[in-house]
């Protein structure tokens, strides 16, 4: 026996098997192809939303830009209530942007500050105050998690189709094998019972 032979042999037992239906083959196939479709649409996927969150985050850095305020009241030491952290607090500050324009805005700021304390926020595009933009260490941390949970959730959307195609096959093959029960069992003589 030649080598190529025994290689599709190994590999492919069933092909030669005078037991194997149709639905056999087609279940192989299926989960052939729930392995491929994993690793291959699982990495294309990953990478896609990796690249797509770094954009964002990428984005967010060009966009938010920090500003020099002013608070506009005293923030005592120890501060209790909502929207507070143990050394944060919501607070009034104003701030000029570029243009001239004035805005004031409650944002976080560390208890303990007098007013009139210089204190540095960031604003977006629209003047707005927002958050800090992660950095490009924080970034690709979070892009990574994101890329892999986006890669996980599809795997387990194509093992989900996979698994429900062989529960198919399977509720095919006992609807046949009741079929040809029906057929064949007359012939087997008595019934018991």
């Amino acid at each position: 026996m030649d080598g190529s032979r025994r290689a599709k042999q190994r590999f492919w037992r069933w092909r030669n098997n005078p037991l194997r239906r149709r639905g056999d083959i087609v279940e192989a196939w299926v989960v052939l192809a729930v392995w491929v479709v994993t690793a291959v649409g699982g990495a294309v996927v990953g990478l896609v939303t990796a690249h797509a969150a770094d954009e964002v985050f990428a984005r967010q850095r060009a966009e938010r830009s920090p500003v020099r305020a002013v608070l506009l009241a005293d923030v005592p030491r120890s501060v209790a209530g909502v929207g507070t952290s143990s050394d944060k607090t919501a607070a009034r500050v104003r701030w000029t942007d570029p243009d001239g324009s004035v805005h004031t805005d409650r944002t976080l700021v560390d208890t303990g500050l007098k007013a009139g304390s210089r204190i540095v926020v960031r604003t977006d595009g629209r003047g707005e105050i927002t958050g800090e933009p992660p950095s490009r260490t924080e970034a690709a941390v979070e892009a990574g998690v994101l890329a892999t949970g986006a890669a996980l959730a599809f795997a387990g959307l194509v093992c989900g189709a996979g698994a429900l195609a062989r529960w198919r096959l399977e509720r095919q093959r006992i609807e046949q094998w009741g079929r040809e029960w029906d057929l064949v069992g007359p012939q087997w003589g008595h019934k018991t019972g």
